[in-house]
Formats: C-alpha cells, sequence, structure tokens
C-alpha cells in the first residue's frame, strides 16, 4: 500500500470536513430569517453541501480501499480506527444538514404564515375603512370589561374563602361539642352500660320482628 497515497486521502477527507463545518455556520444563518422562497445564497450553500457530502463519501471510500490491501497487521487497526471515524463524522454531518434543511424550511413556513395574517388584516381594514381611533376605543372598551370580569371573579373567590372558613370553624366548634358529650358520658357512672343495654335491646326487637315477619311471609305462601 502506498503510505502517500492513504495520507493524501486522510488529509482530503479531513479538508472537506472543515469545509462542511464552514458552510453549517453560514447555512444555519437562515433559520434566524428566511426568505419567503429559498435565496440564491441559500441555494448555492445547500448545493455545496450536498457536493461536500458526496465526495467525502466517496472519499471514505477510497480509504476503506486502501486500507483493505494494506499487508502489514501493525498499521491496520490504528487506521481502521481512523476510518471509523471519517464515517462517524460524515453521518454526523448528514444529520446535521437534514435537521438545518427542516429547521430552515419549518422557520420559512411559520415567517410565511405571519406574513399572510398579516396582510389578511389589512386587507380587512382596508376594505372596511376601520377608524384607528375606533379600534382603539374598542381595544379599551375590552380591556375594561375584563378587568370588570378579574374584580368579579376576585369577589367570588373571596366569597367562597370566607364560606370555606366559616365552614371550617363550624367543623371546630362540632368536634369539641362532641369531645365534650363523649366525656360527660364517661364522667357518669353506669352511662356506657346503660348504652348498651338500649343497643342490645333495640337489636333483640329487630330480630324478634324479622322472625315474625318471615314466619307471617310463610304462612301466606303455605296457606296459597
Amino acid at each position: 500500500m502506498s503510505t502517500t497515497g492513504w495520507a493524501q486521502l486522510r488529509q482530503q477527507a479531513r479538508s472537506l470536513e472543515t469545509q462542511t463545518d464552514n458552510l453549517f455556520q453560514s447555512y444555519s444563518s437562515f433559520t434566524s430569517n428566511p426568505s419567503k422562497k429559498p435565496s440564491d445564497d441559500e441555494i448555492r450553500i445547500e448545493s455545496q453541501l450536498q457536493d461536500l457530502l458526496e465526495r467525502r463519501e466517496s472519499t471514505v471510500a477510497s480509504l476503506h480501499r486502501t486500507l483493505d490491501s494494506d499487508s502489514s497487521a501493525s498499521s491496520s487497526a490504528t487506521k481502521l480506527q481512523n476510518v471509523l471515524r471519517h464515517k462517524e463524522i460524515l453521518s454526523d454531518h448528514r444529520k446535521e444538514y437534514q435537521r438545518l434543511k427542516t429547521a430552515i424550511n419549518q422557520a420559512r413556513n411559520h415567517s410565511n404564515l405571519l406574513s399572510s395574517v398579516r396582510e389578511d388584516i389589512n386587507q380587512y381594514r382596508t376594505s372596511t375603512n376601520v377608524d384607528p381611533t375606533r379600534e382603539a376605543d374598542y381595544r379599551l372598551e375590552e380591556r375594561d370589561a375584563i378587568d370588570r370580569s378579574h374584580g368579579m371573579a376576585d369577589r367570588v373567590l373571596a366569597t367562597a374563602y370566607a364560606v370555606n372558613q366559616e365552614f371550617g370553624e363550624q367543623h371546630l366548634q362540632l368536634a369539641s361539642i362532641n369531645r365534650r358529650i363523649k366525656g360527660a358520658a364517661m364522667q357518669i357512672p353506669g352511662i356506657n352500660t346503660l348504652i348498651g343495654k338500649i343497643n342490645t335491646r333495640k337489636k333483640r326487637d329487630s330480630i324478634i320482628i324479622a322472625v315474625l315477619i318471615s314466619f307471617c311471609f310463610l304462612m301466606l305462601l303455605w296457606i296459597r
């Protein structure tokens, strides 16, 4: 393998990578202030980028062929790493080119949409002869209406907060009364036993009534 040929190809690959980076800086400027249609400079830089990427693809392929013909095993590993690195940079630059192209198109579409909206507004104003003074008064009235709506919303919220606070205070009062009743019940001798007997009697009466109703229902069925 010719060492000179390998060195020339690597130098060419690095030079093309540098040129691509420089063109990216110019190409990315079109994302901030795109024209309605691609300008001559944009078309020229885009064509140059496509040409550089194709030339770099050919250069990397030539490096691969030169490496395959190398009979020296000692330098093959290092040179293979160099080839893979150039190939990786080429892949990254292709992705960056597509990203910038998409960003420019999106910026152009957004700018054209805004321009179209402005033109429609101007045409409407021209066709309807809108008085700038009346338009300013209309905007002031709209702002006053919005301010009144905000004031009403603030009053409603203040009332809601007051009611919520009152409910909270009532809840605390009921909880305090409940605690006092329980405390008094604990202090009266035999009150808990009496309440338990009442509950037991209620359960017993409920059971008796349920049994009686069931018996009557069964008797009705038997009579039929």
